[in-house]
């Protein structure tokens, strides 16, 4: 007996030992990144994949796992064929849906002129030059389908200087199969050049296989339509924004009814992100923000397009429920995180009305950190509105005690500030370096109405701004809060935030961090890929002189212009292949602090976009973005 106990003790000393940590760089680089495949086709289990960091290597490594739904024990596979249908063969399993990269027109000198194989020019005539972190080169991804004999191929968009998946983070989401396996609907932005960057405009085709034909189904409507899928019994449904131009549209979900096509959120005051078909065929779940939270709703499928059903809201919590997988003995399989936890997958019990934890990857890890205390605030704004803003504490908090306090600047714009987990932005983190974090859900985020959502296009430098100020100030009266210590920390339009802070704050913060933030409007407009965003968000070009709107966000909102009042530290993050907010903007910024004699440092990623997605990258952002803190703060 004594044995069997002085051996538990060896197992849980380890445990123990370290039960006092808090969240590290390197720590956060370990985690286990938890994605799904899908439902075992006899439904006894959950398969998903985990793909780990590899620090030394620069990489990644995945693994794929199968959970069995009747003992809960999970097991290391091989593969997830096996386990879980192909949703890109037919029914008949004759055809196969496949996308590859299709050559359709002649960009690269080497194209042009092939003797001059040594060249490396491009030669463009008009926009759409380059996307997110890729030039364009002449090809294009295309949608094919291949016989499983793989004798015949049929490319759905021949000849056709489009792409399918949609550029740049379109993937299987975009195209789909009719259960009877007749007809393919697949989403594609068919414009090219000056109109392809100035619009959002994506619509839903429909390739017969009997016919050999294509049809647009959503012709009539001028924004994005996304997400197509059917039902069991062949319905089909899908995600629409009605406006062309503007990205961050009501995101609404529509269905055939009839032949016409009904919009079945229309009068709801929400934006929605995802959705799924229930097994029945008569609801649709969906996922939308709320109350800086994203939750699971539904909605009844009506009888006739003109009639109306009402949401339901499922889930409530200080959580975000995302990834929306499908169904298990009526129990729906779904993401869920936190700001103190990464993404694992539950169970959700609808009669229950209970979330029971599937996957538990990173649960070893958890139960040796101290995590600090995430709590929600009403902040009253400058125009008397009610702001939800999340205050996150260190852990081991002291109420006696004085901390430095990091203003949070949220990118988008319009993008939520939910209970989301970043491998970058972790908030965690943050307070475990000492750090009170106050995260504010300013004017522009969704999840409190389509009028609070939408406030902020045009006015950059406006009531949003005083929202921030609103959330530094609440704070700042509170005893725990060294209001001499507050920093102001953010990226892409977080970033513009800190530049547009900088030179406005009168000097409330100690210090500025800004991550590919948008500094100077009218060189961000000249260099940006797609048009459509600062079109709808800033008002226009700059050389539009009748333009009011474009105008004001030139002149009063363009934190270029107010560089003169910049007396504070400033640590700049820069990738080399963003394309969305471009190397200028952050080396034009760098300069100005740098011959303003303000104490400023370039952290320059050559090889990263918009995000920094590299292991010892991601390691080197941390250490740096803590050095800065240290120095300045």
């Amino acid at each position: 007996m004594r044995l069997t106990i002085t051996y538990i003790l060896l197992l849980i000393t380890p445990v123990l030992s370290t039960a006092q940590q808090t969240m590290s760089p390197e720590m956060l680089w370990s985690l286990g990144r938890v994605s799904a495949v899908g439902i075992s086709e006899d439904q006894t289990g959950f398969v998903y994949k985990v793909t780990t960091p590899d620090i030394e290597e620069n990489s990644f490594t995945t693994e794929t796992f199968l959970i069995d739904f009747r003992t809960g024990s999970s097991s290391k596979i091989e593969s997830a064929d096996a386990y879980v249908g192909d949703k890109n063969v037919s029914e008949d399993g004759k055809w196969k849906l496949m996308t590859k990269k299709v050559h359709v027109m002649d960009f690269k000198s080497t194209d042009r002129y092939p003797d001059l194989e040594k060249s490396d020019a491009y030669v463009y005539d008009d926009l759409h030059y380059r996307h997110w972190d890729t030039w364009q080169d002449g090809s294009f991804n295309h949608l094919f389908l291949q016989s499983t004999d793989r004798r015949k191929e049929i490319d759905l968009m021949e000849g056709e200087p489009y792409h399918c998946p949609t550029q740049p983070f379109g993937g299987s989401e975009d195209y789909t199969w009719s259960p009877d396996g007749r007809t393919v609907v697949y989403v594609a932005k068919k414009s090219f050049g000056k109109e392809y960057v100035n619009s959002t405009n994506t619509d839903l085709y429909a390739y017969n296989l009997d016919m050999d034909n294509t049809r647009n189904l959503t012709e009539g409507n001028a924004g994005y339509d996304t997400s197509p899928l059917f039902s069991g019994s062949g319905q089909l449904a899908f995600l629409s924004m009605k406006r062309d131009g503007y990205e961050s549209d009501k995101n609404d979900i529509k269905c055939f009814i009839d032949g016409k096509i009904a919009n079945l959120t229309e009068g709801w005051d929400g934006t929605v992100n995802s959705f799924i078909w229930s097994e029945e065929g008569d609801k649709i779940y969906f996922t939308a923000p709320t109350m800086g939270t994203n939750q699971l709703f539904e909605i009844e499928i009506p009888a006739k397009p003109e009639k109306k059903t009402e949401v339901k809201q499922i889930t409530d919590g200080q959580f975000d429920v995302s990834g929306l997988v499908g169904f298990a003995d009526g129990d729906l399989i779904a993401g869920r995180m936190d700001m103190n936890r990464a993404k694992e997958y539950y169970r959700i019990n609808f009669s229950a009305g209970e979330m029971d934890q599937l996957t538990r990857v990173n649960d070893l890890t958890y139960s040796q950190l101290k995590t600090g205390k995430v709590e929600s605030r009403m902040i009253e704004t400058t125009d008397g509105k009610e702001m939800l803003t999340w205050i996150i504490y260190p852990p081991d908090f002291d109420p006696d005690k004085k901390y430095p306090t990091l203003l949070y600047t949220q990118g988008g714009p319009q993008s939520a500030l939910s209970q989301f987990y970043s491998f970058r932005w972790n908030f965690q983190i943050m307070a475990a370096h000492g750090y009170i974090v106050v995260a504010p859900n300013r004017r522009g985020m969704p999840g409190y109405g389509v009028e609070w959502n939408e406030q902020i296009s045009g006015d950059w430098g406006g009531k949003n701004m005083r929202d921030y100020i609103s959330a530094a100030d609440a704070l700042a009266k509170e005893p725990f809060v060294d209001e001499s210590r507050m920093g102001c920390v953010g990226a892409s339009y977080g970033g513009y935030s800190a530049y547009f802070l900088a030179g406005n704050h009168d000097g409330r913060f100690k210090t500025f961090i800004a991550h590919d933030g948008v500094f100077n409007l009218q060189s961000m407009y000249g260099t940006t890929e797609e048009l459509f965003f600062v079109n709808w968000d800033v008002g226009g070009p700059y050389w539009d002189k009748s333009n009011a709107k474009a105008q004001k966000s030139y002149t009063e909102f363009n934190p270029a212009n107010f560089v003169s009042n910049w007396d504070t530290p400033m640590l700049i993050i820069q990738g080399g292949k963003d394309y969305r907010v471009p190397i200028g903007q952050g080396l034009e910024a760098f300069t100005a602090a740098q011959q303003k004699g303000i104490k400023s440092r370039l952290l320059y990623f050559p090889d990263e976009n918009h995000w920094v997605l590299k292991p010892q990258n991601g390691l080197v952002w941390q250490k740096e973005f803590f050095k800065w803190l240290s120095e300045t703060l």
